[in-house]
């Protein structure tokens, strides 16, 4: 989003730089891409309570795992923009809370892909080789060769439970080991397990009694929590070694370590648990100290690639946000592509303006509507995800109402804040009819429905950013600072007139336009202007100086003048 529709919670901090709060470890390459623009604060061993105590202060936090980003931090952290999460997994942070305060949460899911695939694939070599329980032998002095038999991998059957990144790399892996591979992901289409050269089956009941091995890469939901329990096992081969390297909780570990003593299945590898370290006297804490199973203490991501690479994406993010641009993986907002953001963000300037321009320009005529259509045409209409687009017209039809001047909006909290003062607003996108004889590639329109009066048109001309329609007048200016409007009578020396007011006031008139009748407006205003043929204009001027009440009343009493405004963009 740009910087104006991201979200100010409050004061900022006493420093002009942004804060970044790091208490966790990150890569040197990723802070190397924030020192140089922001100012960095890493201790270590923060407590909960020294985390809310000194949040007020930043406006981006980048953790790891062990920082807990709960309600009250949240609640707390009056200027945090950002939450980045160096991982894939965001359960240390109260995601729903964080959108309720308008906090975008990122996180990288690509970074460790490679990494937590390749530790599957290490942890089903380990128990099918018994390679950590020969080198605990050996080290004790032993030569047990005999009692530590493995199986091979290559001719098993390998089934996989997610076929998403991680899940399709290790189905790849396993097939270069000599593997089948069977998938069960019900938003897997065939041509991508094809490419992982992986066959689809419908349900568990059709893979689990088939597989040598199980692995599951799924995110840890309500539908995937305990998703392998007691009868999930018992139906499988008491051959068969599963694996986890995806989230505690996904096999119910009460019921596995029951299947490994009874002898249901053969064993585990395991990387991840329900709490981490595992609570003394725990079902994991059993697991972990099992003969039969292969545990390491959420190694998964751990390898030097990966911590490069989830650092480096989460900073490049958080610069990103923090210099008005948008994450490419926010967990609470929608993903928008770099490409179509490069199309998004001049538009985002111009929806915003036009918004303020709106509501401030129809108030002096009490026509303010809650009810709009944002209306797309041409390229624009095009891009599927408008949502930046959405959240800078929230902020323009708020910033001149609100406490926060519309600094609380951004692309995560625009629907609740526009609910919150009942704004409704109907994206439309017209690919066809008139935006093929558009001057301009693309066209935005703000139309007022419902109750509400007036319509707005803008365009993007390289760099800057135009109106060009004002209710029923053909404009071509900038809406960027103070903006007098004046409707009136098109007689000569309407420009003198208003010349002199403003001079004697000592505001400065910095350029002009005037904005003749829409072409087809000038029959329907026939007869209604003074005489019955007259037509109507607006004179739209860019001044420096205060133009006070006073001003504008000495405006009105000018002969011909209708209506005017005064609009600070």
């Amino acid at each position: 989003m740009a910087p104006s529709a991201l979200p100010t919670n409050g004061n900022s901090s006493s420093s002009s730089s942004p804060r970044i709060l790091i208490p966790e470890k990150v890569s040197p390459d990723g802070l190397a891409l924030l020192v140089p623009h922001f100012d960095i604060d890493q201790p270590r061993g923060l407590s909960a309570e020294e985390l809310i105590s000194i949040i007020p202060n930043y406006h981006a936090l980048v953790i790891r795992s062990e920082t807990k980003v709960t309600a009250p931090v949240l609640a707390a952290a009056k200027n945090l923009k950002v939450v980045a999460r160096a991982g894939v997994g965001v359960d240390n942070v109260d995601v729903d809370v964080a959108t309720t305060h308008g906090i975008i949460v990122v996180n990288s899911p690509s970074g460790n892909i490679v990494a937590a695939a390749e530790h599957t694939i290490a942890l089903l070599m380990s128990v099918a080789r018994n390679v950590p329980a020969g080198d605990r032998n050996l080290r004790n002095g032993g030569w047990e060769r005999s009692q530590l038999v493995g199986t091979e991998v290559g001719g098993k059957i390998l089934g996989i439970i997610g076929l998403g990144k991680v899940g399709w790399k290790v189905a790849r892996m396993g097939v270069g080991l000599g593997m089948t591979v069977l998938a069960l992901d019900p938003y897997a289409s065939p041509e991508i397990a094809a490419s992982a050269s992986a066959t689809l089956v419908s349900d568990l009941p059709s893979l689990l009694p088939n597989v040598d091995f199980l692995t599951i890469h799924t995110p840890l939901i309500a539908s995937t929590l305990d998703l392998i329990g007691k009868k999930e096992l018992e139906t499988m081969k008491k051959t068969a070694k599963i694996l986890n390297v995806a989230r505690g909780g996904v096999y119910n570990e009460a019921a596995l370590l029951e299947a490994l003593e009874n002898g249901t299945i053969a064993g585990a590898g395991l990387d991840v648990f329900t709490s981490e370290p595992p609570a003394a006297g725990s079902a994991a804490e059993a697991l972990c100290r099992h003969p039969k199973v292969v545990a390491t203490p959420h190694l998964g991501a751990s390898t030097v690639e990966a911590q490069e690479n989830v650092s480096m994406d989460v900073c490049a993010q958080v610069l990103s946000i923090l210099e008005g641009g948008l994450p490419t993986s926010a967990v609470n907002a929608p993903l928008i592509l770099p490409e179509e953001y490069k199309k998004l963000q001049p538009f985002v300037k111009l929806v915003e303006k036009m918004g303020g321009l709106y509501t401030q320009h129809y108030t002096s005529q009490g026509k303010v509507g809650t009810a709009f259509d944002l209306v797309y045409e041409g390229e624009l209409a095009t891009i599927s995800n408008t949502r930046p687009l959405f959240a800078a017209l929230v902020k323009g039809l708020t910033s001149s109402i609100s406490d926060s001047g519309g600094r609380d909006v951004n692309i995560v909290n625009a629907n609740l804040i526009a609910k919150q003062k009942g704004i409704v607003i109907n994206e439309i996108h017209t690919r066809g009819g008139s935006a093929g004889d558009m001057v301009y590639a693309s066209l935005v329109t703000l139309r007022a429905s419902g109750q509400g009066e007036g319509i707005i048109s803008g365009y993007v001309s390289g760099k800057s950013i135009f109106i060009s329609r004002l209710d029923r007048f053909s404009a071509s200016f900038v809406p960027e600072g103070t903006l007098l409007i004046l409707h009136n009578y098109d007689r000569p020396g309407k420009i003198g007139g208003v010349g002199n007011v403003l001079g004697r006031a000592g505001v400065n008139i910095r350029s002009m336009n005037v904005a003749a009748l829409e072409k087809g407006a000038e029959d329907e205003d026939e007869g209604e202007s003074e005489g019955g043929e007259e037509n109507e204009a607006l004179m739209i001027l860019s001044v420096q100086g205060e133009v006070g009440k006073d001003v504008e009343a000495a405006l009105r009493e000018e002969k011909g003048v209708l209506n005017v405004s005064v609009v600070h963009l």
